[in-house]
């Protein structure tokens, strides 16, 4: 018995040791070269970067295209996680009931999230062309003269943030699991006590699928805050007047474009610490109304 004891933690060590050290590897040691880096004047060119204490810290506060890339981001998350979570969702409830031709219905769903990012903003591109794109022509069927999509700021934050709502395959099978594994008999008994389809929603299915919920939020955010690059860079490239000038699309220019990688870096960590502080505060938002509830 006493060895049987002592083999489980060996076990348990065993399966997770590859992981640990793949997080290691992969994120701890280069986020500790990226904090590194941070306060040198490294370029990406030379190969002795040299110390230069707050040099960088102290452009980062002086620096007004900082302050457009943050507020972009923040108005990027306030548009993109709430419309994506609303397609993931309304989607996976909608399809998860057995229907004829729910199987095809479900694959249509998925099939953008296995398109490569830079040719589904290629294919937006057309999407969002203002002379004969079909958004605009669909808009036309109603009398609307439609919008030069890419030209004008807030259209164009709302192209890229439309473009995010095609790839949530993931969200979308976590939902659609998610809502099969719920007791049917629960239903029954609220269908017997008078609750319609949408009280039934309210008070049995949003409630009981609120931990999933949670998790795609904190997901989307950190997805909407840091893997925005590619249709931000290929729809928009940051413009028009920096309205879509995210910060990994900031880090990018910084780092490649203007040399400065050391500067990049710095940028980066504020990146990781902004994610940070964003999902703790919608922990913190969680916790206080279940509290309040």
């Amino acid at each position: 018995m006493t060895s049987d004891r002592g083999r489980k933690p060996l076990t348990a060590w065993a399966f997770l040791a590859p992981y640990a050290v793949a997080v290691g590897l992969l994120i701890a040691v280069p986020a500790l070269l990226n904090l590194g880096y941070a306060f040198t004047d490294h370029t990406g060119l030379t190969r002795d970067p040299q110390f230069v204490g707050l040099s960088n810290v102290r452009r980062m506060l002086d620096d007004g295209f900082l302050l457009d890339s943050v507020r972009a981001s923040a108005i990027h998350l306030a548009l993109a996680v709430p419309l994506r979570l609303l397609a993931a969702v309304g989607l996976g409830l909608l399809l998860a009931a057995p229907r004829p031709g729910g199987r095809w219905f479900r694959v249509a769903v998925y099939l953008p999230t296995v398109v490569p990012d830079v040719a589904l903003a290629v294919l937006f591109l057309w999407v969002l062309n203002p002379l004969y794109g079909p958004l605009n022509q669909l808009l036309g069927l109603f009398g609307h003269s439609g919008f030069t999509w890419l030209s004008d700021p807030g259209t164009a934050r709302v192209g890229v943030a439309l473009m995010l709502m095609f790839p949530i395959g993931e969200g979308f099978l976590v939902v659609l699991a998610a809502r099969r594994m719920l007791d049917g008999r629960l239903y029954e008994a609220a269908a017997l006590e008078g609750c319609g389809p949408f009280g039934q929603l309210r008070r049995l299915t949003l409630p009981l699928l609120a931990p999933v919920l949670l998790l795609l939020a904190v997901r989307d955010t950190i997805l909407t805050l840091q893997v925005n690059f590619v249709p931000a860079y290929v729809l928009t490239d940051g413009r028009p007047s920096n309205a879509t000038l995210y910060l990994p699309v900031y880090i990018f220019d910084q780092a490649f474009e203007f040399s400065g990688f050391a500067y990049g870096a710095l940028i980066t960590s504020v990146l990781m610490v902004v994610t940070a502080i964003v999902i703790t505060a919608l922990l913190l938002v969680v916790r206080r109304w279940r509290v309040l509830r």
